[in-house]
């Protein structure tokens, strides 16, 4: 029987041999992420590891095995040198990371940088709830140079409407114990805030309790969903911008600031590619997508997002025991996100902000029945945000523009 999404684009209408038949070539991974423990300290009811439709994550190992980190190691390596890259990431992910222990942590951080050539650089960061950042684990990340970016809500009413721990109570007292300690004693492993956005709760409250630790960045995710499974009041049949018009609000807030407070990725990003650059994130613009997950399994995967598709959709059927990393290169869902134009749905490639939006994040295009091959769940909200964001930066740079030359 074909395993769900088999008869959707990308798997169906992607035409991968005329790829490489026009001479077209995957860009090489340079961000390894990797499920360190597959479990969570917290409940929250948005997570898209245990509440959405793929639920693999139950016969897969808690924390990742010895031989699994190991194989892993070497695989990069071994991928490092075959295509000589002088500069790679390794997320440290889950679950909740950091439930992996100090000792087991720190010995994986040091496999993974022995297995590399001197040739290349390096950069470990983890993603963390920010429960069980203590000294003694913000020692071990700092002896080891480890990125930390921490997961929260805003306000205690904001955070703890959704981030919970499995009886009910909130996490916005432990979470902000944690991150006072990285963003005093261990600042320069501090890498920002991720932030899920929420109708509930007020923009500008929100970012401005975002701020109280003076994080270097911010990052305002969208709820997951897809046009099967919309995300909180955003209509799947038009009508409304709520996201756009929460986004926005807090954009006029940073904008408009007399001095710089923080960076926020999503406007920086919109604003770099507004201004003819490139962009850096998979949330918006064309510029491909060379990320490859492992998981406590050792099975590789796509991005672990598409979890909210189906079960099993982040999956490429290869495990780090039998395949090397170039074998998912050509995964047709690895293809999809580096081709560009050519992943965008008919109504995409007309748009008018279609190199700004370049679709949205992939995992909100999805369709029961269609597959990828459609505008963002979010396309209305997209639109407004970066048509607002356009016209913010040309009334500025008109008004830049001496006066003669007007």
């Amino acid at each position: 029987m074909p395993s769900a999404g088999s008869g959707e684009w990308p798997y169906c209408g992607l035409d991968i041999p005329a790829l490489r038949n026009g001479g077209w070539r995957p860009v090489p991974f340079s961000e390894l992420v990797l499920k360190v423990h597959g479990r969570c300290n917290l409940a929250c009811d948005y997570c898209y590891v245990f509440e959405s439709a793929d639920q693999t994550w139950r016969a897969r190992p808690a924390a990742m095995p010895p031989e699994v980190v190991a194989a892993t190691a070497f695989r990069l390596g071994e991928y490092i040198r075959s295509h000589d890259l002088s500069q790679v990431t390794v997320i440290l992910h889950g679950g909740e990371p950091l439930l992996a222990g100090e000792a087991a942590l720190a010995a994986t951080i040091s496999q993974f940088r022995a297995s590399v050539p001197p040739s290349c650089e390096v950069e470990v960061s983890t993603q963390t709830n920010g429960v069980l950042l203590t000294d003694n684990m913000l020692a071990m990340l700092d002896e080891h140079d480890v990125g930390v970016s921490v997961s929260l809500d805003g306000d205690q009413a904001g955070h703890d409407r959704h981030r919970i721990r499995a009886n009910g109570r909130g996490s916005h007292a432990e979470v902000m114990r944690g991150l006072n300690r990285l963003a005093s004693s261990h600042r320069r492993l501090y890498r920002g805030l991720l932030c899920t956005v929420d109708l509930d709760n007020d923009p500008i409250r929100t970012y401005e309790a975002l701020l109280e630790t003076r994080p270097p960045r911010i990052d305002f995710l969208l709820p997951h969903g897809t046009w099967t499974a919309p995300p909180p009041r955003r209509p799947v049949e038009g009508g409304g911008t709520p996201y756009a018009e929460w986004l926005i609000a807090v954009f006029d807030r940073w904008y408009h600031a007399p001095r710089r407070e923080t960076g926020v990725r999503l406007f920086e990003e919109i604003l770099n590619l507004l201004l003819g650059g490139q962009s850096r994130s998979e949330g918006v613009g064309l510029s491909p997508v060379a990320m490859l997950v492992v998981d406590t399994d050792g099975t590789l995967q796509q991005v672990d997002t598409l979890k909210t598709s189906y079960a099993g959709a982040p999956e490429t059927g290869l495990t780090v025991f039998d395949h090397r990393f170039d074998d998912a290169m050509w995964h047709p869902g690895v293809v999809a996100r580096q081709i560009g134009l050519a992943a965008l749905a008919p109504m995409c490639r007309t748009c008018a902000v279609r190199d700004i939006c370049g679709g949205g994040l992939y995992a909100h295009r999805y369709r029961e029945g269609h597959g990828y091959l459609n505008p963002s769940v979010y396309c209305p909200d997209l639109l407004k945000l970066i048509t607002h964001i356009g016209r913010t930066v040309q009334h500025d740079l008109a008004l830049a523009q001496p006066a003669q030359s007007r």
